[in-house]
């Protein structure tokens, strides 16, 4: 009798394996409306994987086969105005500071936090500064023996160290909108040229900076030689930059950072928009390939599509998302749409390591700005959190976007791996109305199941004619089986647990099976 049970118990394993093997217990959602803002769904009971049937009006389908590069992280600028801004929050009000902070960049699994793990941070002033500088003001000092990180503001480095505590993955990328005003042409950090012929000269400049840093307990994880090399804007600190001389520069900064114990952190180049994906980063590869890790692309012109150009020539080089910005006044759903079709699922779906904003906070103006620039005119440029005098906060649509994305791609075990793009299509009559992008973290320990998330836009408002959201019940394939779940107007995150395909055998085999509860993983009920 006792063989016949188990005999039973083994079968009735097997069936629960082929058919409701894969649970999604976990869900965060942002709709439309905003009654819910990255908010933590709880299902009674859960959404269970079983034999496939008729699909629904959208039928997603997650191929797992087919895997791409790992997004390490989202985030934003650490500009002057930004550390200005939250260091006064910290003296106004402590306590929102602090939670404010964790609420942007805590990457505790479970944490209702964006985990951001991305910052970009100048090299002296920029058009978000109190006034133009350098880290070495001293005409003709080539040598740059004057040089001084301490040029910076104070709580620049205050507020990055705070940062940094709460999150132990934080990626600081540094960068200068302008060479020293000697070192240029133009003798001003406010546009023109560099002279060329200290361009290797300069690269001494690069190192100190990165030690500069490194000296003040940050971390640097890449450094990139200008910010916009395209872009020369006499109202506050920018350098056009020749594709020539940024080779000349990478490859003499490679050299020094490689006698100096700095292998391990990356260059990157470009640092400019998507239209010119065919042109300046590739020639900056042809070039000094050997100098650059990878390019970066900003979300000002031309179309996220564009990444691939350079992708395609350059499969092994690392591309990063580094800058876009919203606009005070514009739409919110608006926003969120575009945000999520362009950077926080496109710049993925096109092979991005990371999707960055600008400003990280400012005030309700987008305020405070380089005195006389004509950069975020008009209504002003939005940051991911507005910080009002008070000391108050709110968190705008940059952050709701961002915070959905980053969910589904933090690490699920403490130094655990990144999440991993992988292949994912929409089928069914509703297809246009969602978009979607998938990813699978990996687990530190070989026992444990991988994680499977996927975050969805429905865009189904027929907002181009009359407004009229509807929400889209699909269907959700996943290793012969399928699970159902409707989608509302918004973003919906969410995930389940499933073995590695090298283990389905071995798992089938051992019958015990696993969910996800309260975002930690548990044998099933009546299968241990």
């Amino acid at each position: 009798m006792r063989s016949l049970i188990g005999l039973f118990l083994l079968s009735a394993g097997l069936c629960q394996l082929s058919a409701a093997q894969y649970q999604i217990w976990d869900i965060w959602q942002t709709t439309w409306d905003r009654s819910k803002l990255y908010t933590s769904l709880q299902p009674s009971t859960p959404i269970n994987f079983g034999s496939p049937g008729a699909i629904g009006a959208a039928d997603i389908d997650v191929d797992d086969t087919s895997t791409y590069q790992s997004v390490w992280g989202l985030g934003g600028a650490l500009t002057d105005s930004s550390a200005l801004t939250l260091n006064n929050l910290k003296s106004k009000n402590p306590t929102n500071y602090n939670q404010l902070l964790h609420t942007l960049f805590d990457p505790t699994d479970g944490a209702q936090a964006a985990g951001l793990t991305f910052v970009r941070v100048p090299i002296g002033a920029s058009d978000f500064s109190a006034k133009d500088y350098s880290l070495d003001d001293t005409s003709g000092d080539t040598s740059f023996s004057h040089f001084n990180v301490n040029n910076a503001p104070s709580y620049l480095f205050s507020v990055l160290k705070d940062i940094q505590a709460i999150n132990q993955y934080l990626r600081v990328v540094i960068t200068p909108w302008s060479p020293p005003a000697w070192v240029k042409s133009s003798g001003t950090m406010n546009g023109g040229s560099m002279n060329t012929a200290l361009a290797t000269q300069y690269a001494t400049y690069l190192l100190k900076a990165i030690q500069g840093f490194q000296n003040q307990g940050i971390k640097i994880y890449a450094l990139s030689i200008q910010n916009e090399p395209e872009n020369s804007n006499d109202s506050y600190p920018t350098c056009d930059m020749p594709v020539n001389i940024m080779a000349q520069i990478g490859t003499a900064l490679r050299s020094l950072m490689n006698s100096n114990g700095l292998s391990g952190v990356r260059i990157l180049g470009f640092d400019h928009n998507w239209d010119d994906a065919g042109g300046y980063p590739i020639q900056l590869m042809q070039q000094a390939e050997d100098a650059f890790a990878g390019v970066q692309f900003h979300c000002y012109s031309g179309s996220v599509s564009d990444q691939d150009t350079f992708h395609v020539q350059y499969p092994t080089k690392e591309i990063y998302l580094t800058e876009c910005t919203g606009t005070f006044g514009s739409d919110w759903w608006s926003d969120i749409k575009w945000y999520m079709d362009n950077l926080f699922i496109g710049a993925f779906e096109h092979n991005s390591h990371s999707g960055l904003m600008w400003n990280i906070a400012l005030d309700g103006n987008g305020n405070p700005k380089l005195p006389g620039t004509t950069s975020c005119g008009g209504p002003g440029c939005r940051p991911i959190v507005t910080v009002n005098s008070d000391g108050s906060y709110s968190l705008n649509q940059e952050y709701y976007s961002m915070a959905q994305a980053s969910r589904a791609i933090l690490p699920r075990d403490v130094n655990g791996p990144w999440g991993k793009r992988v292949g994912v299509s929409v089928g069914g009559e509703l297809n246009w109305a969602l978009r979607v992008g998938a990813y699978m973290t990996g687990r530190v320990s070989s026992t444990d199941w991988l994680r499977y998330s996927l975050v969805v836009l429905n865009w189904d408002d027929s907002a181009s004619t009359t407004w009229n959201p509807q929400p889209v019940q699909a269907t959700i394939e996943f290793r012969g089986t399928q699970a159902t779940y409707t989608f509302p107007v918004g973003v919906t995150t969410l995930w389940w647990y499933a073995p590695p395909t090298s283990t389905l055998r071995s798992e089938s085999s051992n019958a015990t099976l696993y969910t996800s509860f309260n975002d930690a993983q548990q044998p099933l009920v009546g299968f241990t």
